[in-house]
């Protein structure tokens, strides 16, 4: 059971039925962001089956997650104005349904719009709401609950990506897409797991509060259909979505958003061209997608570890910096990757590159929230998912295009690590120029405190305990010492 604090907020109950949540989350992951990755399986026998180069079989899982992520908030408002457990039942029937229809798929464009766009529009329902979620349930062991919660992205991956290779041997692509849209309505029943908690933070200010009360009170006075009924619900529902969406204004949210347009550019292509880039290199064809589950398993390790290590009281304060840290490590993985030519070396990458994968993954959300605050959680995370879209939508594409114009993957894969470096040096240098300027502040705070100024009159003594300037010094002295100063 939650608790009301003295000021009448909940308090997130850190536990109890908090840990269903995190169950729920755990699957919602795995049936969405496991299973995009997934797709990636496909691509070979896509490629093959439709005859299209790489550019227009990468614009597949481009668009699954280009809309997954544009459509984040989306999600955010169901879950916010009905709820979470409408927004995730629904997300399901719309993601099953577009894996049954792909499975009938006669061209690119027909998977475009199918195992794209209603597959896409479907896991965004239900992402977002589910991550938020978890934030409302917990708060001193807030990053251990995101990485259990996330891990199912690497669990489900390491799980599915052998069983999907088995399903398309034994049963095509076609029969192993309808089975994939059987295993997502498994979202609905996440869904029914998803029991709100309202977390109040009212930051309005009494006479605001009062003012409302007191209109809504006249208002019931009044025809439901009187002008005054009227301009009191514009008045209200646009000072909700002004609070709901205040944090777009907050510098720190801003620089955050702009990094993560470099951080969602890098990260994508990896698990699009993975597995083709080790079947050039010469590895056979299930040890390829045996590197699409060591990613995922170790992804795991960087989830919950990672999780578990912030929340130490050591390195509670510096969750920003292991961001960093994760996000600049996994683009340096990146630019080593076109010398590994050999299932030897390709497993040590996958290890690495997928636990920092799973690190800074489990920390997007903590980070979003020292930033925004736990009521303004949802709308945040729906909007940093939203401008995953974007990349995600782009940047396989043109990895894909490099890779026909170059014939190799060396400069599709250092422009990722690049883009990904770039992100944790711009949230490194925004920080350190915020902490520049604090201490500017605090320097400055310090010189300007009041000073202990002593006048005599005669055998009397005065002292003013104020910040005096010339001008003050002169009239006080003409005032009660009676002469000018020079």
């Amino acid at each position: 059971m939650a608790k009301r604090n003295r000021s009448g907020s909940v308090t997130p109950p850190d536990g109890g039925w908090g840990w269903m949540i995190v169950a729920g989350c755990f699957l919602v992951t795995i049936c969405t962001r496991a299973v995009t990755r997934c797709i990636s399986i496909f691509f070979v026998e896509f490629q093959t089956y439709f005859s299209q180069d790489y550019s227009q079989t990468a614009w597949i899982h481009s668009i699954v997650d280009c809309v997954t992520m544009l459509c984040a908030p989306l999600g955010s408002v169901v879950s916010n104005h009905l709820s979470c457990q409408v927004g995730i039942i629904l997300g399901g029937l719309l993601a099953s349904t577009g894996f049954i229809l792909s499975s009938f798929a006669t061209s690119l464009k027909h998977l475009y719009l199918t195992l794209g766009i209603l597959t896409g529009l479907g896991f965004a329902l239900c992402y977002s709401p589910a991550i938020a979620m978890v934030g409302k349930y917990f708060n001193r062991r807030k990053a251990l609950a995101y990485g259990l919660a996330l891990s199912g992205s690497g669990i489900g991956t390491f799980i599915l990506a052998p069983v999907v290779q088995l399903l398309i041997e034994q049963f095509s692509w076609q029969g192993a897409l309808l089975i994939l849209g059987g295993f997502v309505l498994n979202l609905c029943v996440c869904g029914a797991l998803m029991r709100p908690l309202v977390v109040k933070e009212d930051h309005s200010s009494p006479e605001q509060n009062h003012s409302c009360l007191s209109q809504k009170e006249d208002s019931k006075r009044t025809s439901p259909y009187s002008p005054f009924t009227k301009e009191w619900v514009r008045t209200c529902l646009c000072g909700s979505l002004q609070q709901e969406y205040s944090f777009l204004l907050m510098t720190d949210f801003v620089v955050l958003a702009i990094s993560v347009l470099f951080m969602a550019y890098g990260c994508s292509p990896l698990f699009v061209y993975l597995v083709p880039y080790a079947l050039s290199v010469g590895v056979s064809y299930q040890q390829a997608a045996f590197l699409m589950s060591i990613l995922g398993v170790i992804d795991i390790i960087g989830n919950i570890t990672f999780g578990w290590l912030t929340d130490r009281r050591c390195l509670k304060n510096y969750r920003y910096i292991c961001y960093l840290f994760a996000l600049g490590l996994d683009g340096l993985c990146y630019l080593c990757l076109p010398m590994l030519q050999s299932l030897a070396l390709l497993v040590p990458f996958s290890c690495i590159f997928g636990y920092f994968d799973g690190a800074y993954v489990t920390l997007i959300p903590v980070v979003t929230a020292e930033i925004v605050g736990t009521t303004s959680l949802s709308s945040a995370l729906g909007v940093i998912y939203f401008l995953h879209a974007v990349p995600y939508l782009v940047s396989p594409p043109i990895a894909g295009w490099l890779m026909d114009k170059t014939g190799s993957y060396t400069a599709s894969f250092l422009l990722c690590g690049f883009s990904m470096i770039f992100s944790s040096l711009l949230l490194g240098f925004a920080r350190i120029v915020k902490r520049m300027k604090r201490t500017q502040l605090k320097f400055l705070a310090k010189e300007s405190e009041p000073k202990l100024q002593l006048w005599t009159n005669g055998s009397v003594a005065y002292s003013v305990a104020r910040e005096v300037d010339k001008k003050d010094e002169e009239a006080l002295a003409t005032a009660v010492l009676g002469y000018d100063l020079p």
